[in-house]
Order: structure tokens, then C-alpha cells, then sequence
């Protein structure tokens, strides 16, 4: 038996004479709880250039329709190789319509920002 101080911020702090041992074991325990009943945000990656066509384009776009339905958030971007670089603005305008064909499954949670050569915008799943 061994004096262990319970929580050492209240006003006077607060001790009590138990099994150290035993007090360790039953905090990892609670914690280990609590971590199980957290919910893991998985984010899926779907990627495309700047001139991409309009059936590859749709094809993406299923895939992203049948992520967001299963609850994962989707992370678009649009990836700038090369000279392409030059097409910022019809990159803006593909993740767009993107997040248009999505309304109904999905919500934008940040809009097109360009980061290097990536053009990139989280989609989330809709409330159910």
C-alpha cells in the first residue's frame, strides 16, 4: 500500500493510500477505453491533372461517390506535372465541378488552394 496522488490541480490536492500497481493498471485501462470508443477519420486520396478527360473524370468521380457513401472523407487534388503548371485555372475549375457532382454525398470542407504543385480540396461525407 502506497500513498498516490489522485489529482494533483484541485484545491488541496487530492491522495489516497491504494496499490500503486493496481491504480497504473486500472489507468491504462480507462484510457485504453476511451481510445476504442474514438472514431478514426480515414481520408482517401483520388488524384488527377489538369487535362484530364471526361471519362476518366467521371470514373474518378464514382469512386469518390462510393467513399463518401462507406463515411471517409475524400482528399481531391489535382496534381501539376511539368508545364502544367500553366493550367492553374482549369485545375480550379475541374476540382469545382468535382465538388458539384458531390453535393448530394458530400460537402466541401476546404475550398481549392494550391500548395506547390498540387491544387487540393477535402470533400466530407453528409450527416446521416
Amino acid at each position: 500500500m502506497t500513498l498516490v496522488e489522485i489529482s494533483p490541480n484541485a484545491n488541496p490536492p487530492v491522495c489516497k493510500v491504494t496499490d500503486y500497481q493496481k491504480f497504473i493498471f486500472e489507468q491504462k485501462k480507462k484510457q485504453k477505453e476511451l481510445k476504442s470508443k474514438q472514431q478514426k477519420v480515414v481520408v482517401k486520396e483520388i488524384r488527377f491533372g489538369p487535362n484530364i478527360d471526361e471519362h476518366d473524370f467521371n470514373f474518378k468521380l464514382e469512386h469518390a461517390k462510393k467513399f463518401l457513401e462507406s463515411g471517409f472523407k475524400v482528399k481531391v487534388f489535382v496534381f501539376f506535372k511539368g508545364r502544367t503548371i500553366i493550367y492553374k485555372d482549369q485545375g480550379k475549375i475541374k476540382l469545382l465541378e468535382f465538388a458539384q457532382a458531390l453535393e448530394d454525398v458530400g460537402k466541401v470542407e476546404k475550398m481549392p488552394v494550391l500548395e506547390g504543385k498540387k491544387m487540393i480540396m477535402f470533400i466530407a461525407p453528409l450527416k446521416k
